[in-house]
């Protein structure tokens, strides 16, 4: 053993583990300054001007039957704007809050797929900044939308919901407290950060596993290892495509849904 995270064989081919540590990777620009970046931080840079740019290209000259490019786009814009927004919000608050609900859905796609990309191999948003600034933006969003529609009724009704009893207060109120104002922004972020960290720790772990069963140990029985290994990490890479779109999908529906609760007439 080579520590606690290797294992050498007599080749000098070595296991390594994955390790929390991949995601706090070495300052790569700007070190010891506020703008100091790493590889993730370039990461979410170059997918932030990948989806700009995207969807300029895809924007910026619109048919009205369009091309295969626009049409992509159309039905990704879509996707947000009937089965989420509209779906949930209505036709009105469903475009008043599509532009925020879009933004949530396509910026979580574009981090979240960089796990499986070659190159990056690790998701944008497996670092908690990402999630947390979006969960925080889902939350205030929350908020705005409920004082603004039910200006003098949204906190009392959240806090203290009509037909019980005023001596149940002293319990449904902490707990109204907790789910609708701390716990929600909290699992929104939690959600989505540990999907992303176990998906790449899984990963690499397949991977790790394959490259020491073939190079390592080099017997029939290290190649079959191997081809195991192979095969189930070519199998989750596919599955982490369908996580990253249904994280996004998530994230955004729930966003939705705490909007849709907050403009609800009983507030």
């Amino acid at each position: 053993m080579n520590g606690l995270n290797g294992l050498v064989l007599s080749e000098g081919i070595t296991f390594h583990a994955p390790s929390i540590t991949e995601f706090f990777p070495a300052a790569i620009l700007f070190e010891g300054t506020p703008f100091e970046m790493n590889r993730i931080m370039i990461i979410r840079m170059i997918m932030v001007i990948l989806l700009v740019v995207i969807f300029w290209l895809g924007t910026r000259k619109m048919t009205l039957v369009p091309g295969r490019f626009q049409g992509v786009i159309e039905m990704g814009l879509d996707l947000v704007r009937v089965n989420i927004a509209e779906d949930l919000l209505g036709k009105k608050d469903g475009r008043r809050f599509l532009p925020i609900l879009t933004t949530i859905f396509f910026l979580v796609l574009f981090l979240n797929i960089t796990g499986i990309v070659p190159g990056f191999n690790i998701a944008g948003s497996s670092v908690i900044g990402i999630p947390l600034v979006l969960a925080v933006v889902s939350y205030f969003t929350f908020i705005y939308a409920g004082l603004k529609k039910h200006p003098g009724a949204f906190l009392k009704n959240s806090l203290f919901p009509s037909g019980v009893p005023k001596a149940f207060y002293l319990v449904v109120t902490p707990i109204e407290l907790l789910s609708t104002f701390v716990l929600r922004p909290v699992t929104l972020t939690l959600r989505l950060l540990m999907n992303m960290i176990v998906g790449h720790l899984l990963l690499v772990l397949l991977f790790s596993a394959t490259h020491f069963f073939v190079l390592g140990i080099g017997q029939w029985y290290g190649y079959v290892g191997g081809a195991g290994t192979l095969a189930f990490g070519i199998a989750f890479s596919l599955f982490e495509i369908l996580v990253a779109v249904l994280q996004a999908y998530v994230f955004t529906l729930l966003t939705a849904v705490y909007l849709q609760l907050a403009l609800a007439e009983e507030h």
